[in-house]
């Protein structure tokens, strides 16, 4: 089993080269806002009750697709490099996978701002985060996020054995997803 783990500011592409892997791998797609946007119909992101239901579902999705039989998963997720709860977070995910023996990936994404902001309003976008849809306030959110969080790592920040950086200002979700595939030989 496999577990890759993409994380990058909003909008570098997440999502869309994480459906770019599944495509060519198999390999399921979980990306962050399929565990938020069905709790923001009830409760908002910032209470505690929303922030325990995302911590819950994706905690069960990940115990129940790390013991099973099944081929491995893609999750997409901005870490915050600036808080050791964000790693001590994907240590945990990542000890939960190995733990039941399997391989773990890290690939960061980055991309320069102009790139980002137009990323964010793309239709694939728009369709899977309904809570960006209001595109003006998303791009409000996107620029005042550079400010409070450090979402790049800083060179040799991250450790794990099996990780890759990718600057995919200039090229597609296929042309990363065959880096990613080549480089960590996925196939």
């Amino acid at each position: 089993m496999k577990f890759i783990l993409i994380t990058g500011p909003q909008a570098v592409g997440k999502m869309t080269v994480g459906k770019a892997i599944m495509d060519k791998t198999g390999l399921r797609l979980f990306h962050n806002h399929m565990s938020i946007e069905p709790i923001l119909q009830i409760f908002d992101y910032h209470t505690k009750e929303a922030q325990y239901l995302i911590r819950l579902i994706r905690e069960e999705i990940f115990k129940t697709m790390a013991s099973s039989d099944g081929k491995g998963m893609i999750f997409t997720y901005m870490w915050d490099f600036n808080l050791a709860s964000e790693y001590v977070y994907v240590d945990k995910v990542f000890k939960l996978f190995e733990s039941h023996g399997a391989t773990t990936y890290i690939v960061e994404l980055e991309s320069d701002l102009e790139t980002r902001l137009e990323r964010n309003k793309t239709p694939l976008r728009l369709a899977e985060k309904p809570t960006k849809r209001n595109v003006e306030w998303s791009e409000r959110e996107l620029l005042s996020s550079m400010e409070k969080y450090r979402l790049n790592s800083s060179p040799g920040e991250i450790k794990h054995p099996n990780y890759l950086r990718i600057n995919n200002t200039n090229l597609s979700p296929e042309e990363v997803a065959d880096q990613v595939i080549a480089y960590f030989e996925l196939k």
